[in-house]
Protein backbone atom coordinates (compact mmCIF):
# COMPACT_ATOMS: atom_id res chain seq x y z
CA UNK A 1 0.00 0.00 0.00
CA UNK A 2 2.83 2.51 0.60
CA UNK A 3 4.66 1.30 -2.34
CA UNK A 4 2.02 2.14 -4.42
CA UNK A 5 1.07 5.60 -2.38
CA UNK A 6 4.59 6.35 -2.93
CA UNK A 7 4.12 5.59 -7.01
CA UNK A 8 1.03 7.56 -6.98
CA UNK A 9 2.88 10.58 -5.81
CA UNK A 10 5.50 10.38 -8.34
CA UNK A 11 2.46 9.99 -11.08
CA UNK A 12 1.26 13.20 -9.84
CA UNK A 13 4.78 15.03 -9.69
CA UNK A 14 5.33 13.90 -13.07
CA UNK A 15 1.93 15.30 -14.12
CA UNK A 16 2.65 18.72 -12.78
CA UNK A 17 5.90 18.89 -14.51
CA UNK A 18 4.78 18.09 -17.94
CA UNK A 19 1.53 20.19 -17.31
CA UNK A 20 4.11 22.99 -16.24
CA UNK A 21 6.22 22.48 -19.65
CA UNK A 22 3.21 22.43 -21.71
CA UNK A 23 1.62 26.12 -20.75
CA UNK A 24 5.62 27.15 -20.96
CA UNK A 25 5.58 26.18 -24.24
CA UNK A 26 2.31 27.58 -25.32
CA UNK A 27 2.87 31.00 -23.68
CA UNK A 28 6.20 30.94 -25.72
CA UNK A 29 4.33 30.02 -29.09
CA UNK A 30 1.80 32.71 -28.26
CA UNK A 31 4.48 35.15 -27.82
CA UNK A 32 5.67 34.42 -31.22
CA UNK A 33 2.81 34.91 -32.72
CA UNK A 34 2.09 31.47 -33.16
CA UNK A 35 -1.42 29.51 -32.96
CA UNK A 36 -2.27 27.76 -29.98
CA UNK A 37 -1.12 23.56 -30.43
CA UNK A 38 -4.46 22.06 -29.05
CA UNK A 39 -3.48 18.58 -30.42
CA UNK A 40 -0.52 18.28 -28.52
CA UNK A 41 -1.17 18.54 -23.98
CA UNK A 42 0.91 17.69 -21.01
CA UNK A 43 0.60 13.74 -21.62
CA UNK A 44 1.64 12.20 -18.89
CA UNK A 45 3.28 8.33 -18.49
CA UNK A 46 0.73 5.45 -19.18
CA UNK A 47 -0.54 4.57 -15.54
CA UNK A 48 -3.20 1.93 -14.33
CA UNK A 49 -6.04 4.71 -14.69
CA UNK A 50 -5.46 4.51 -18.13
CA UNK A 51 -6.28 0.95 -18.28
CA UNK A 52 -9.56 0.58 -16.12
CA UNK A 53 -11.84 2.79 -18.66
CA UNK A 54 -11.61 -0.74 -21.06
CA UNK A 55 -14.06 -2.20 -18.50
CA UNK A 56 -16.85 -0.49 -20.42
CA UNK A 57 -16.66 -3.51 -22.87
CA UNK A 58 -18.01 -4.86 -20.33
CA UNK A 59 -21.55 -2.72 -20.13
CA UNK A 60 -23.34 -5.12 -22.63
CA UNK A 61 -22.84 -8.50 -19.92
CA UNK A 62 -23.86 -6.28 -17.68
CA UNK A 63 -27.11 -4.93 -19.42
CA UNK A 64 -27.93 -8.16 -19.53
CA UNK A 65 -27.29 -9.03 -15.80
CA UNK A 66 -30.18 -6.14 -15.11
CA UNK A 67 -32.94 -6.84 -17.51
CA UNK A 68 -32.58 -10.02 -16.45
CA UNK A 69 -31.51 -11.88 -20.42
CA UNK A 70 -28.95 -13.50 -18.10
CA UNK A 71 -30.21 -17.34 -17.03
CA UNK A 72 -29.43 -17.60 -13.18
CA UNK A 73 -28.20 -13.79 -13.13
CA UNK A 74 -27.04 -13.89 -9.39
CA UNK A 75 -24.18 -16.17 -10.79
CA UNK A 76 -23.84 -13.69 -13.67
CA UNK A 77 -23.52 -10.79 -11.21
CA UNK A 78 -21.02 -12.55 -9.30
CA UNK A 79 -18.86 -13.50 -11.86
CA UNK A 80 -18.72 -9.97 -13.12
CA UNK A 81 -17.70 -8.46 -9.32
CA UNK A 82 -14.86 -11.45 -9.44
CA UNK A 83 -13.57 -10.70 -12.78
CA UNK A 84 -13.68 -6.61 -12.34
CA UNK A 85 -11.82 -7.09 -8.80
CA UNK A 86 -9.22 -9.56 -10.34
CA UNK A 87 -8.60 -7.03 -13.45
CA UNK A 88 -8.64 -4.04 -11.33
CA UNK A 89 -5.90 -6.08 -9.22
CA UNK A 90 -3.91 -6.73 -12.25
CA UNK A 91 -3.51 -3.39 -13.74
CA UNK A 92 -2.55 -1.66 -10.54
CA UNK A 93 -0.10 -4.40 -10.22
CA UNK A 94 1.23 -4.15 -13.57
CA UNK A 95 3.06 -0.58 -12.60
CA UNK A 96 4.97 -2.00 -9.82
CA UNK A 97 7.66 -3.99 -10.81
CA UNK A 98 7.85 -6.21 -7.55
CA UNK A 99 3.82 -6.48 -7.27
CA UNK A 100 4.13 -7.96 -11.31
CA UNK A 101 6.98 -10.43 -10.73
CA UNK A 102 5.00 -11.70 -7.53
CA UNK A 103 4.25 -15.04 -7.92
CA UNK A 104 0.08 -14.09 -6.38
CA UNK A 105 -0.06 -12.22 -9.75
CA UNK A 106 0.71 -14.83 -11.82
CA UNK A 107 -2.30 -16.64 -9.73
CA UNK A 108 -4.74 -13.75 -10.29
CA UNK A 109 -3.97 -13.88 -14.12
CA UNK A 110 -4.71 -17.46 -13.73
CA UNK A 111 -7.74 -17.07 -11.64
CA UNK A 112 -8.76 -14.31 -14.45
CA UNK A 113 -8.54 -16.39 -17.16
CA UNK A 114 -10.54 -19.17 -15.47
CA UNK A 115 -13.37 -16.78 -14.67
CA UNK A 116 -13.52 -15.74 -18.26
CA UNK A 117 -13.50 -18.92 -19.98
CA UNK A 118 -16.74 -19.84 -17.45
CA UNK A 119 -18.96 -16.79 -17.95
CA UNK A 120 -17.75 -17.23 -22.01
CA UNK A 121 -19.07 -20.66 -21.94
CA UNK A 122 -21.82 -20.23 -19.59
CA UNK A 123 -23.40 -17.34 -21.60
CA UNK A 124 -21.53 -16.49 -24.69
CA UNK A 125 -23.01 -13.13 -26.77
CA UNK A 126 -21.51 -9.90 -24.85
CA UNK A 127 -19.93 -12.10 -22.26
CA UNK A 128 -17.30 -13.10 -25.19
CA UNK A 129 -15.66 -9.83 -25.05
CA UNK A 130 -14.05 -10.24 -21.64
CA UNK A 131 -11.43 -11.91 -23.79
CA UNK A 132 -9.35 -8.72 -25.04
CA UNK A 133 -10.10 -7.63 -21.06
CA UNK A 134 -7.89 -10.43 -20.24
CA UNK A 135 -5.47 -10.22 -22.94
CA UNK A 136 -5.02 -6.76 -21.95
CA UNK A 137 -4.43 -7.17 -18.67
CA UNK A 138 -2.43 -10.33 -20.04
CA UNK A 139 -0.15 -7.61 -22.14
CA UNK A 140 0.01 -5.39 -18.82
CA UNK A 141 1.28 -8.23 -16.89
CA UNK A 142 3.34 -10.28 -18.53
CA UNK A 143 6.72 -9.40 -19.96
CA UNK A 144 9.03 -10.48 -21.88
CA UNK A 145 9.91 -13.61 -23.66
CA UNK A 146 7.24 -15.42 -22.12
CA UNK A 147 4.46 -12.76 -23.41
CA UNK A 148 3.85 -14.78 -27.01
CA UNK A 149 3.61 -18.19 -25.52
CA UNK A 150 1.46 -16.73 -22.54
CA UNK A 151 -0.38 -14.53 -25.72
CA UNK A 152 -0.62 -17.48 -28.16
CA UNK A 153 -2.49 -19.59 -25.28
CA UNK A 154 -4.68 -16.67 -24.37
CA UNK A 155 -6.14 -16.28 -27.87
CA UNK A 156 -6.10 -20.25 -28.65
CA UNK A 157 -8.70 -20.36 -25.94
CA UNK A 158 -10.31 -17.32 -26.96
CA UNK A 159 -10.98 -18.24 -30.45
CA UNK A 160 -12.07 -21.88 -29.44
CA UNK A 161 -14.36 -21.37 -26.92
CA UNK A 162 -15.85 -18.26 -29.14
CA UNK A 163 -16.27 -20.84 -31.95
CA UNK A 164 -18.78 -22.86 -30.06
CA UNK A 165 -21.11 -19.93 -30.02
CA UNK A 166 -19.88 -17.18 -32.76
CA UNK A 167 -18.70 -19.51 -35.79
CA UNK A 168 -16.84 -16.85 -38.16
CA UNK A 169 -16.88 -14.37 -35.54
CA UNK A 170 -14.55 -15.94 -33.85
CA UNK A 171 -12.40 -14.06 -35.90
CA UNK A 172 -12.95 -10.61 -34.19
CA UNK A 173 -12.79 -11.84 -30.55
CA UNK A 174 -9.47 -13.82 -31.17
CA UNK A 175 -8.01 -10.90 -32.88
CA UNK A 176 -9.16 -8.23 -30.69
CA UNK A 177 -7.80 -10.37 -28.05
CA UNK A 178 -3.82 -10.76 -29.63
CA UNK A 179 -3.99 -7.29 -30.68
CA UNK A 180 -5.13 -5.86 -26.73
CA UNK A 181 -2.78 -7.93 -25.48
CA UNK A 182 0.92 -6.57 -27.75
CA UNK A 183 -0.26 -3.58 -28.25
CA UNK A 184 -1.06 -3.10 -24.51
CA UNK A 185 2.79 -4.85 -24.11
CA UNK A 186 4.10 -2.73 -26.57
CA UNK A 187 3.08 0.72 -24.91
CA UNK A 188 3.93 -0.18 -21.29
CA UNK A 189 7.52 -1.67 -22.85
CA UNK A 190 7.88 1.60 -24.62
CA UNK A 191 7.43 3.66 -21.88
CA UNK A 192 9.42 1.60 -19.52
CA UNK A 193 12.47 2.15 -22.03
CA UNK A 194 11.92 5.69 -22.08
CA UNK A 195 11.66 6.66 -18.33
CA UNK A 196 14.76 4.23 -18.03
CA UNK A 197 16.51 6.35 -20.57
CA UNK A 198 15.61 9.62 -18.78
CA UNK A 199 17.21 8.24 -15.58
CA UNK A 200 20.45 7.76 -17.60
CA UNK A 201 20.42 10.56 -18.72
CA UNK A 202 19.98 12.68 -15.75
CA UNK A 203 22.58 10.20 -14.42
CA UNK A 204 24.91 10.75 -17.28
CA UNK A 205 24.51 14.44 -16.47
CA UNK A 206 25.10 14.09 -13.04
CA UNK A 207 28.20 11.98 -14.06
CA UNK A 208 29.23 14.91 -16.20
CA UNK A 209 28.88 17.23 -13.60
CA UNK A 210 31.07 15.34 -11.05
CA UNK A 211 34.16 14.86 -14.06
CA UNK A 212 34.06 18.70 -14.75
CA UNK A 213 34.21 19.32 -10.33
CA UNK A 214 36.98 16.77 -10.42
CA UNK A 215 38.71 18.00 -13.67
CA UNK A 216 38.29 21.89 -12.17
CA UNK A 217 39.75 20.80 -8.47
CA UNK A 218 42.43 18.87 -10.12
CA UNK A 219 42.85 22.21 -12.08
CA UNK A 220 42.60 24.42 -9.23
CA UNK A 221 45.17 22.53 -7.09
CA UNK A 222 47.89 22.14 -9.29
CA UNK A 223 47.61 25.70 -10.03
CA UNK A 224 47.64 27.38 -6.60
CA UNK A 225 50.05 24.75 -5.23
CA UNK A 226 52.96 25.56 -7.26
CA UNK A 227 51.57 29.10 -7.85
CA UNK A 228 51.68 30.12 -4.11
CA UNK A 229 54.86 27.52 -3.50
CA UNK A 230 56.76 30.31 -6.13
CA UNK A 231 55.60 33.01 -4.04
CA UNK A 232 56.83 32.15 -0.28
CA UNK A 233 60.56 30.95 -1.95
CA UNK A 234 60.55 34.71 -3.78
CA UNK A 235 58.93 36.12 -0.78
CA UNK A 236 61.57 34.18 1.84
CA UNK A 237 64.56 35.08 -0.72
CA UNK A 238 63.49 38.57 -0.82
CA UNK A 239 63.40 38.90 3.00
CA UNK A 240 66.57 37.55 3.09
CA UNK A 241 68.86 39.49 0.88
CA UNK A 242 66.41 43.32 1.57
CA UNK A 243 69.12 43.97 3.98
CA UNK A 244 71.89 43.44 1.51
CA UNK A 245 70.96 44.57 -1.74
CA UNK A 246 67.58 46.33 -2.05
CA UNK A 247 67.76 46.33 -5.35
CA UNK A 248 67.58 42.43 -5.54
CA UNK A 249 64.62 42.14 -3.19
CA UNK A 250 62.82 44.65 -5.24
CA UNK A 251 63.68 41.66 -8.17
CA UNK A 252 62.21 38.82 -6.42
CA UNK A 253 59.20 41.17 -5.64
CA UNK A 254 58.39 42.15 -9.26
CA UNK A 255 58.90 38.37 -9.87
CA UNK A 256 56.06 37.80 -7.18
CA UNK A 257 53.60 40.48 -8.68
CA UNK A 258 54.67 38.72 -12.32
CA UNK A 259 53.45 35.06 -10.78
CA UNK A 260 50.36 36.27 -9.16
CA UNK A 261 49.24 37.96 -12.61
CA UNK A 262 49.85 35.03 -14.25
CA UNK A 263 47.85 32.86 -11.66
CA UNK A 264 45.08 35.09 -11.83
CA UNK A 265 45.12 34.62 -15.56
CA UNK A 266 45.38 30.69 -15.70
CA UNK A 267 42.48 30.19 -12.48
CA UNK A 268 40.09 32.43 -15.15
CA UNK A 269 41.04 30.49 -17.75
CA UNK A 270 40.47 27.16 -16.05
CA UNK A 271 37.56 28.41 -14.99
CA UNK A 272 36.20 28.41 -18.37
CA UNK A 273 37.79 25.05 -19.15
CA UNK A 274 39.93 26.48 -22.25
CA UNK A 275 43.67 26.69 -20.01
CA UNK A 276 45.79 24.50 -22.13
CA UNK A 277 49.41 23.76 -20.16
CA UNK A 278 52.41 24.54 -22.35
CA UNK A 279 55.16 22.07 -21.47
CA UNK A 280 57.52 24.76 -23.10
CA UNK A 281 56.37 27.47 -20.30
CA UNK A 282 56.29 25.19 -17.61
CA UNK A 283 59.57 23.59 -18.28
CA UNK A 284 60.43 27.82 -18.03
CA UNK A 285 58.65 28.60 -14.72
CA UNK A 286 60.14 25.09 -13.01
CA UNK A 287 63.67 26.60 -14.06
CA UNK A 288 62.92 29.86 -12.13
CA UNK A 289 61.22 28.58 -9.12
CA UNK A 290 63.96 25.87 -8.41
CA UNK A 291 66.63 28.23 -9.05
CA UNK A 292 65.09 30.35 -6.33
CA UNK A 293 64.71 27.68 -4.18
CA UNK A 294 67.88 27.46 -4.15
CA UNK A 295 67.35 24.07 -5.99
CA UNK A 296 70.38 23.42 -9.13
CA UNK A 297 68.13 22.89 -12.70
CA UNK A 298 69.36 20.96 -15.04
CA UNK A 299 67.26 20.64 -18.16
CA UNK A 300 67.60 18.22 -21.23
CA UNK A 301 65.18 17.49 -24.03
CA UNK A 302 65.27 15.82 -27.54
CA UNK A 303 63.30 14.13 -29.91
CA UNK A 304 60.43 15.45 -32.38
CA UNK A 305 57.64 18.47 -31.51
CA UNK A 306 55.37 16.66 -29.05
CA UNK A 307 51.42 16.87 -29.81
CA UNK A 308 49.76 19.83 -28.07
CA UNK A 309 47.53 17.07 -25.92
CA UNK A 310 50.74 15.07 -24.64
CA UNK A 311 52.80 18.58 -24.06
CA UNK A 312 49.98 19.72 -21.80
CA UNK A 313 49.34 16.48 -19.51
CA UNK A 314 53.41 16.38 -19.54
CA UNK A 315 53.54 20.09 -18.38
CA UNK A 316 51.58 19.71 -15.97
CA UNK A 317 53.77 16.57 -14.66
CA UNK A 318 56.43 19.17 -14.50
CA UNK A 319 54.32 21.62 -12.26
CA UNK A 320 53.70 19.13 -9.74
CA UNK A 321 56.98 17.51 -9.11
CA UNK A 322 58.67 20.59 -9.21
CA UNK A 323 56.17 22.03 -6.41
CA UNK A 324 57.08 18.73 -4.27
CA UNK A 325 60.82 19.31 -5.14
CA UNK A 326 60.72 22.53 -3.52
CA UNK A 327 58.16 22.12 -0.65
CA UNK A 328 59.60 18.53 0.22
CA UNK A 329 62.88 17.14 -0.85
CA UNK A 330 65.29 19.45 0.49
CA UNK A 331 67.02 18.65 -2.62
CA UNK A 332 70.19 20.72 -3.69
CA UNK A 333 69.47 19.57 -7.51
CA UNK A 334 66.58 18.45 -9.70
CA UNK A 335 67.29 17.29 -12.98
CA UNK A 336 64.27 16.95 -15.91
CA UNK A 337 64.51 14.89 -18.55
CA UNK A 338 62.06 14.64 -21.80
CA UNK A 339 62.80 12.06 -24.07
CA UNK A 340 60.28 11.83 -27.25
CA UNK A 341 60.25 9.48 -30.07
CA UNK A 342 56.79 9.20 -33.26
CA UNK A 343 55.77 6.58 -30.89
CA UNK A 344 56.20 7.51 -27.56
CA UNK A 345 57.92 10.31 -24.66
CA UNK A 346 59.20 9.78 -21.59
CA UNK A 347 59.71 12.38 -18.97
CA UNK A 348 61.99 11.35 -16.22
CA UNK A 349 62.28 14.00 -12.73
CA UNK A 350 65.05 13.04 -9.95
CA UNK A 351 66.17 15.08 -7.51
CA UNK A 352 68.93 14.71 -4.81
CA UNK A 353 66.83 15.04 -1.69
CA UNK A 354 65.06 13.48 1.07
CA UNK A 355 62.84 10.64 -1.47
CA UNK A 356 59.82 11.85 0.28
CA UNK A 357 58.68 14.40 -2.57
CA UNK A 358 55.48 12.87 -4.01
CA UNK A 359 54.85 10.05 -0.90
CA UNK A 360 53.31 12.81 0.78
CA UNK A 361 49.93 12.70 1.26
CA UNK A 362 47.50 15.05 -0.60
CA UNK A 363 49.99 14.98 -3.56
CA UNK A 364 48.57 15.86 -6.67
CA UNK A 365 50.42 12.64 -8.55
CA UNK A 366 47.38 10.72 -7.83
CA UNK A 367 45.26 13.02 -9.85
CA UNK A 368 48.03 13.55 -12.71
CA UNK A 369 48.29 9.63 -12.83
CA UNK A 370 44.30 9.32 -13.57
CA UNK A 371 44.58 11.61 -16.37
CA UNK A 372 47.70 9.83 -17.80
CA UNK A 373 46.15 6.48 -17.52
CA UNK A 374 42.79 8.23 -19.37
CA UNK A 375 45.69 8.83 -22.03
CA UNK A 376 47.03 5.47 -22.25
CA UNK A 377 49.71 6.78 -20.53
CA UNK A 378 51.52 5.65 -17.10
CA UNK A 379 52.92 7.93 -14.14
CA UNK A 380 55.25 6.29 -11.19
CA UNK A 381 57.09 7.95 -8.46
CA UNK A 382 59.06 7.01 -6.09
CA UNK A 383 62.75 6.76 -4.02
CA UNK A 384 65.99 6.50 -6.45
CA UNK A 385 67.30 2.79 -5.98
CA UNK A 386 70.99 2.15 -4.85
CA UNK A 387 73.31 4.37 -2.87
CA UNK A 388 72.47 7.73 -2.24
CA UNK A 389 68.97 9.83 -1.34
CA UNK A 390 66.68 11.20 -4.08
CA UNK A 391 63.54 10.61 -5.52
CA UNK A 392 62.23 10.06 -8.93
CA UNK A 393 58.87 10.75 -11.11
CA UNK A 394 58.58 8.79 -14.63
CA UNK A 395 55.51 9.88 -16.70
CA UNK A 396 55.18 8.25 -20.08
CA UNK A 397 52.40 9.06 -22.89
CA UNK A 398 52.40 7.81 -26.46
CA UNK A 399 52.35 10.82 -28.61
CA UNK A 400 51.03 11.60 -31.78
CA UNK A 401 52.76 13.47 -34.27
CA UNK A 402 51.67 16.97 -35.07
CA UNK A 403 51.89 16.69 -38.73
CA UNK A 404 50.04 13.42 -39.17
CA UNK A 405 47.06 14.89 -37.00
CA UNK A 406 46.94 17.97 -38.92
CA UNK A 407 46.86 16.48 -41.93
CA UNK A 408 44.07 13.61 -40.53
CA UNK A 409 42.01 16.92 -39.36
CA UNK A 410 42.26 18.27 -43.18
Amino acid sequence: MRDRRRQKEAWKADWAVRKAEWRAREKRRKACGESPDYGRGPMGPPNAFTLLPWLLLGMGAISNVIKGETPNPWIGALGLLVFNSLYITLVFRAFDRRAREAASTRWCLAALGAVTCALALAYGGNWLLFFPLWGLATGAVVRGRTLGPVMFVVTGLAGAIAGLDEGWDTLGIAYGTLVSGMVTAAILALSETVKELRETRQELARAAVDQERLRFSRDLHDLLGHTLSVIVVKSEAARRIAPRDMDAALGQIADIEAVGRQALTEIREAVTGYRETSLAAELDRARGALTAAGIEPVVRQSGPPLAPQAAALLGWVVREAATNAIRHSGATSCEIEVRSTRERVRLVITDNGGGVGSTLPGSGLTGLTERLAAAGGTLAGGPVPGPGRGFRVTAELPVENPETAENEES
